[in-house]
């Protein structure tokens, strides 16, 4: 695996954390973790006590969807090498599939089971470090419509890898790519909050760039088998 599918993984969780779906969630999300609320958290900046809290919360949440998403990729990987001798034909299987989601998210194509919400229906958690571990653990099958589509298509990639590490390392850093910009917005939610008054906006936009992404992606796929082309 290139240092580019890395890259491309990276991305694509940077992505999902600002599509339409996730980004005007993450102030709750922070303030149901944290016990904190919205308008607090606007001002935790300058409140050191709340901050500590939301970042060690953040943490966790973040531990806990990354468990999920990794055990997702090892899954997934096994399976590819169970096909192994057809690798070829599978990665161009996941270039269509990948393309297919891209065009989805763009708006360019309407995939109805897509559009519909899977999450785990949990009751409310106390603002507890578990409470938050579990959130995160909830947080990953919650298989949105915006969110849905990238993910599986880096499951998609995972699958076509040689190794079940090399399908873990696909899936941890795309874990990162969400999960940085999580943990940067609990260390500073009040400027989070300005910002999201800023991108609201452009949240289409967003779409579109991330459909073309991966249709990019999935049309390396098909036509070269890999993404080391690139340079």
């Amino acid at each position: 695996m290139s240092d580019i599918g890395l890259l491309a993984s990276f991305i694509a969780g940077a992505l999902s954390f600002v599509s339409p779906c996730i980004l005007p969630l993450i102030p709750a999300y922070i303030s149901y973790i944290s016990g904190i609320s919205v308008k607090e958290l606007a001002l935790q900046d300058k409140a050191p006590v709340f901050k500590r809290k939301t970042i060690i919360a953040s943490l966790f949440f973040i531990a806990g969807f990354s468990i999920i998403f990794i055990g997702m990729g090892a899954t997934v990987t096994t399976f590819g090498k169970l096909i192994s001798s057809h690798i070829t034909a599978l990665r161009r299987v996941a270039g269509i599939v990948i393309v297919i989601f891209g065009l989805h998210i763009a708006g360019w194509v309407r995939l109805n089971p897509l559009y519909s919400e899977k999450r785990f229906r949990i009751k409310k958690i106390s603002p507890t470090l578990f409470g938050s571990f579990v959130m995160g653990l909830a947080f990953a099958f919650g298989w949105t419509p915006c969110v849905g589509p990238i993910l599986a298509s880096i499951l998609t990639y995972a699958a076509t890898q040689e190794t079940v590490m090399k399908g873990i390392q696909l899936l941890s850093v795309y874990s990162l790519g969400l999960g940085v910009p999580f943990f940067l917005t609990g260390i500073a939610t009040g400027s989070f909050l300005k910002f999201f008054k800023k991108i609201r906006n452009y949240l289409h936009l967003i779409e579109i760039i991330s459909g073309i992404f991966l249709i990019i992606i999935g049309g390396m796929l098909i036509f070269r088998g890999s993404l080391s082309f690139i340079f």
